[in-house]
Order: C-alpha cells, then sequence, then structure tokens
C-alpha cells in the first residue's frame, strides 16, 4: 500500500514541478531572485532532482548517480527544457527503483544514514515525499510573485 501511495505522491508532485517550469511567462524568471528570496526556482528544481537521484536512485536503485549538491544552488540559467527532461528523467528513474521494491524493504533500514539516526526505508522515502512538496511550494510561491506582469 505503501508504495503504490509514494510511486503517486512522486509522480504526482514532479508533474507538478514541470507544469511550475513551463508556467513562467518568461524563461529568465526561472533564475530570478529578490530581496529575501535567495533560491530561484531553478536552483530549487536543480536541488530537487539531484536530492531524489541520490536517495532514491543512488542508494535504493542503484543508478550510479553521483551528486554534486553545491552546484544545484550555483548553476544559473539552465535552459527550461533541459529542467524539464532532468525532471521527467527522475520520474522514470523513481517509478523503476520503485518498481523493484516490495512493502518488505520498506520496513528495512534505509542504506545510509542520513539524518543523526537510522531509520526505516518507507519512513525516509514519506520525508523526501514532504520534502519535494515544500520546494514545489516554494517554487509555486516564487513564479506567482517574481513572474507576475506587473504594471506600473
Amino acid at each position: 500500500m505503501l508504495l503504490k501511495t509514494l510511486q503517486y505522491l512522486f509522480k504526482r508532485d514532479l508533474e507538478k514541478l514541470k507544469g511550475e517550469m513551463t508556467a513562467y511567462q518568461q524563461e529568465e524568471n526561472i533564475w530570478k531572485v529578490d530581496k529575501n528570496i535567495t533560491n530561484s526556482a531553478g536552483n530549487l528544481c536543480l536541488h530537487l532532482v539531484g536530492n531524489l537521484n541520490t536517495y532514491l536512485g543512488t542508494h535504493l536503485g542503484n543508478t550510479g548517480y553521483i551528486r554534486q549538491r553545491d552546484l544545484e544552488f550555483s548553476l544559473k540559467n539552465i535552459p527550461r527544457t533541459t529542467l524539464v527532461k532532468q525532471v521527467e528523467d527522475t520520474i522514470s528513474m523513481i517509478h523503476h527503483t520503485l518498481n523493484q521494491l516490495t512493502e518488505a524493504d520498506l520496513e528495512k533500514e534505509y542504506p545510509i544514514i542520513v539524518f543523526k539516526n537510522k531509520m526505516e526505508t518507507g519512513l525516509f522515502l514519506t520525508h523526501l515525499t514532504t520534502h519535494l512538496t515544500y520546494h514545489l511550494g516554494q517554487i509555486n510561491y516564487h513564479r506567482r510573485l517574481l513572474d507576475s506582469t506587473r504594471i506600473v
């Protein structure tokens, strides 16, 4: 049951992430920051792709993905089409990885310690869905706040 739920949530919210990236009226606004908004939508998108490819792809799917976390926040002006392709590839990777797992696998200890304590795989994957949703909300707000057409 939890596997189906995770599959649904990851796909739903990554599809929403694609939608957010394509909804920007001006592509350059994906990379805009302003005042206390220090992370652009583009950098948050790269962060989510890196995060999921690391914790699902590398550690559960054996994809060989090597994360370069600092680049998730320092790269700029990656074309929208590239960001969308990375999200699509992440959706495929998650689908493939979760299809290899069983409900019993979710009760096992996650292969590495991410926070201070060991935790079950199912709990950590649930955490990853909430992390995705948290940043998806930031991206949505970023788009609506900084991409709006302002009439002076």
